[in-house]
């Protein structure tokens, strides 16, 4: 179980698993085993190395690759180096990474050879950058990461680390305004860890198996190698999302724990012959990032067999706030909707323009404090007073709490629809349309309306075989919820665009219908 006394720091995680567990497995990635006696080593190079570079503490190392076991090192050493890992998001285009680079004064990047090409259009323009290390070598002008490992110090680097040390720096997803780089210490993370404890959801046993499917240069990801390693668990991690590769790994390494999105468990659900495949393994299945149909979520449990938990927090707390307990999952409780209730150590309250706590059952701002929440952001002063006025971390979404102290969550703040002078949130909508038989996936946004302010616009794509009526969905609609509620039109594509965490991207699915207008509202 997680000992957040025995490793206060990331640095301490490999330091203790290392001796306590040398020759155990910590990582297999693509048929490589490392053990968490390699791990501390490896770290331990990796810091020396940073030294040698000039790397201070306070610095920042960046890494640009898909999913690699290689990562954890390179976490582990900038930790025990007292430096921050900046993980750059890969399906960025260059000048998007450029600038990642350049905001976060990364002094040395660590990029796999996918990427080579990218960063070879960028380098020039990043100033502070001293030394690229190719991780896959092959490359003509840039080290090989295998090389220059091979000639670092194998002792730990000496170094004492601090609760305040920035151990990762990750980059908000951007999807309005410029990116920007939440502060996560090793004080957040020690504070994860005494939440953790006291859940099941992270409660892994030394000898575990665990999944890792989740993008690295998001905190979902992140954390699940973290807090597996933390325990004496075996991480599997995958390149990227392959459906059938999941379901393979599944049975071939007994996994015991996940994390998925919605979206790959609608993916996983929906492969030929997943009912026949075994997941008896599987104990705990964590879920979270996106809201998630209710029907789907059944169909999951059905299948998968194990206990399931939503997770709800941001970038920003890392990723924690609330939770939905297993037991909570069973149907009767009439909580498949809700995203739990506060963790054991938190405050979390909804509130409204002035900061004052709403009823019970009224909408406003969830609003969350914490140990765990964040420091800052990264050369934002003024954009962090905002986000943490008042003593708590405000989330910008919208949501109210029942009379079981239940979270629900309506949705973005911003993506809140105004038509008529009534308040419609879309992920209340898109619920609605996820329980009709036709549809495998909506998104629900706000279009301009001379009339109203904004309309609802649906946009769904439908299940294989399904011919789209949009006027009868619409029809089915009113049977569900309130008319100002239903959309006034529905779009039919074949898949909706989401960032890498799995959630909907709005932005772009309004963009064309609000071009050229004056936009006073969504």
């Amino acid at each position: 179980m997680l000992d957040p006394v025995a490793m206060p720091h990331l640095a301490d995680i490999p330091r203790v698993q290392g001796k306590a567990l040398p020759d155990k497995p910590a990582f297999w990635f693509e048929g490589e085993t490392t053990t968490f006696a390699q791990l501390d080593t490896r770290a331990n190079q990796v810091a020396n190395g940073l030294v040698a570079l000039d790397v201070s503490p306070g610095d920042r190392v960046a890494y640009l690759g898909k999913n690699m076991a290689v990562y954890y090192e390179l976490l582990f050493g900038c930790a025990k180096a007292r430096a921050a890992m900046t993980g750059i998001n890969n399906r960025l285009a260059p000048p998007e990474m450029q600038f990642i680079l350049s905001d976060s004064r990364s002094e040395v990047l660590f990029v796999a050879k996918e990427f080579y090409g990218a960063v070879e259009k960028i380098a020039e323009l990043c100033p502070d950058l001293k030394k690229i290390i190719a991780i896959d070598g092959g490359h003509d002008t840039w080290e090989a990461y295998a090389y220059w490992l091979s000639v670092q110090n194998e002792n730990a680097p000496g170094i004492v680390t601090q609760d305040d040390d920035d151990v990762i720096q990750l980059y908000t997803s951007g999807t309005t305004g410029l990116p920007k780089g939440v502060l996560l210490t090793n004080a957040c993370y020690n504070a994860v860890f005494h939440e953790a404890a006291k859940l099941d959801w992270s409660a892994y046993d030394e000898g575990d198996v665990v999944m890792n499917a989740m993008p690295l240069f998001h905190v979902a990801g992140c954390n699940i190698g973290i807090l597996a390693t933390a325990q004496g668990a075996k991480t599997v991690i995958l390149r990227e999302i392959d459906p059938a590769a999941i379901l393979d790994l599944v049975e071939e390494h007994k996994v015991n724990h996940t994390f998925w999105v919605p979206a790959v468990i609608l993916m996983l659900s929906q492969m030929p012959g997943v009912d026949d495949r075994d997941f008896s393994s599987l104990k705990t299945i964590s879920y979270g990032a996106s809201p998630i149909a209710e029907d789907l979520l059944k169909r999951a449990v059905d299948l998968f067999g194990a206990k399931f938990t939503q997770l709800y927090g941001l970038t920003e707390t890392v990723g924690l706030g609330t939770y939905l307990p297993p037991e909570a999952h069973d149907p009767s409780w009439n909580k498949l909707r809700s995203c739990g209730v506060p963790y054991p150590g938190s405050v979390v309250r909804v509130v409204d323009p002035d900061e004052n706590p709403v009823p019970q059952g009224e909408v406003g701002e969830i609003v969350i404090k914490g140990g765990y929440v964040m420091k800052g952001y990264w050369d934002r002063e003024e954009a962090t007073e905002e986000a943490l006025r008042g003593g708590f971390f405000h989330t910008g979404d919208a949501g109210y709490f029942d009379e079981d102290g239940f979270l629900f969550i309506h949705d973005r703040i911003k993506d809140m629809i105004v038509s008529g002078g009534e308040n419609v949130y879309p992920a209340e909508v898109e619920n609605a349309l996820f329980s009709h038989p036709d549809v495998a996936d909506v998104a629900v946004i706000g279009i301009p309306s001379e009339k109203w302010g904004e309309e609802i616009k649906a946009i769904i794509v439908l299940k294989e075989g399904a011919e789209g009526d949009a006027d009868a969905i619409i029809a089915w609609m009113k049977e569900k919820i309130a008319s100002y509620k239903c959309p006034k039109s529905i779009d039919f594509i074949e898949a909706l665009p989401r960032n890498p965490s799995g959630k909907i991207l709005r932005k772009d699915l309004r963009e064309p219908y609000w071009d050229g207008v004056e936009r006073r509202v969504s």
